[in-house]
């Protein structure tokens, strides 16, 4: 039966650009109705916060511990709290309040990175593992319905065997020292966005929407790390190489001063038999090139496979971006935690949405690269 969820938001007040996008794609499938919020650690900031989007007062809080135990309270009395939270603050206090909602019984929503460290991930994995409730990682970009079709692609064996992965995820928002002020400021101090800069921030990204696609892990990784402006802590540069159990070779590149560049993330994948290139700035195309045959362009609205068309809202030709993409990973969300409290089959896109599973496998990633840099570059072997 239809109804919308009753969501709650931690993080996201006044001028913060993520939970601004979250509130969007929330909305844009009219499944989930916000009715709390912790917006800000500053009680003046969070109530106006609050305000603004019609949160009301008395929904309002001045911290996160205080909402998940009133509002899991309400929920266990039937008085209507939150059946899910958005959490959209500093990586930092991703797993402490994740946790403290989960032992509240309420589905988690979490932006990514996970945590800050793998330890962390690997003790909120047996958390929600064991709680039964929904987590999700909002990994933005696997939400495109030419992403969902080229992993369906991938897994049919269109491509035919993998022999070659390279993603890259390039931005200049980071290339200059005003980066350094603003939302984006707390991504320069490593006790709140932990050890990776760029690598946490947009090489966690390529990384899953690599795997995601290509339906496989590194098994050994060799990783660099930079910074180029002077006076910055976190690293403003990654590049790895990446080998495969199956004998495949691939290549991930991550930078936020990359002059010019506004959101530049490109996935290709080549099999024995066929290619497969997406670019995330024209996320309505993916190219599929045969080997000896010419490239074919497969449009979004008319990629014939389940999983894009579950992903598609209106008519071939008609563009969709971002925002969208994003409210998939919302709409899939909503479906599954309906599926949760009805008792009723797991819907058909439970697998293709990215989770704490997602979480941990980034952490190792993003540990063993930090471990590679250390070590001037070592091939080191990446824990399954």
């Amino acid at each position: 039966m239809y109804r919308r969820i009753k969501l709650g938001m931690v993080g996201g007040g006044r001028g913060a650009f993520i939970g601004s996008v979250h509130r969007m794609a929330a909305r844009l499938d009219d499944r989930y109705e916000l009715v709390a919020g912790a917006l800000s650690s500053d009680p003046d900031k969070a109530a106006a916060s609050a305000g603004e989007i019609g949160i009301a007062a008395e929904r309002s809080y001045a911290d996160w511990q205080e909402m998940a135990q009133r509002e899991g309270a309400l929920r266990r009395s039937g008085q209507g709290g939150i059946e899910a939270v958005s959490i959209v603050t500093p990586n930092h206090l991703h797993a402490r309040i994740a946790k403290a909602f989960l032992e509240e019984g309420i589905h988690i929503i979490c932006d990514k990175p996970l945590t800050v460290s793998l330890d962390e991930a690997l003790v909120l994995q047996t958390l929600a593992q064991r709680s039964g409730l929904l987590f999700v990682l909002t990994h933005t970009y696997t939400g495109y319905p030419l992403i969902r079709h080229a992993r369906s692609l991938v897994a049919q064996g269109a491509i035919g065997e993998l022999r070659l992965v390279q993603v890259e995820y390039s931005q200049d928002w980071w290339a200059d020292a005003a980066a350094l002020t603003g939302e984006g400021g707390w991504r320069e101090n490593p006790a709140v966005a932990g050890p990776a800069g760029t690598l946490g921030d947009v090489g966690i990204h390529a990384y899953q929407l690599a795997a995601y696609v290509s339906g496989q892990q590194p098994s050994e990784i060799s990783a660099e790390l930079h910074t180029f402006m002077p006076g910055r802590v976190l690293d403003d540069h990654v590049q790895v190489m990446m080998r495969y159990a199956n004998g495949a070779r691939g290549t991930l590149w991550a930078s936020q001063v990359a002059t010019g560049c506004e959101n530049a993330l490109t996935l290709r994948v080549y099999g024995s038999t066929a290619q497969l290139r997406f670019n995330q700035e024209d996320p309505n195309v993916l190219w599929l090139t045969p080997q000896g045959g010419a490239a074919q362009r497969i449009t979004r609205g008319r990629a014939a496979s389940p999983a894009a068309t579950d992903a598609t809202r209106i008519p071939a030709g008609h563009p969709e971006g971002y925002i969208e993409a994003f409210a998939q990973l919302y709409r899939d969300a909503a479906d599954q935690i309906l599926a949760l409290e009805s008792g009723g089959p797991r819907p058909a896109a439970a697998d293709l949405l990215p989770g704490v599973d997602d979480g941990v496998a980034g952490h190792r990633f993003m540990e063993t690269v930090l471990k590679s840099h250390r070590l001037n570059g070592a091939w080191l072997g990446l824990e399954q």
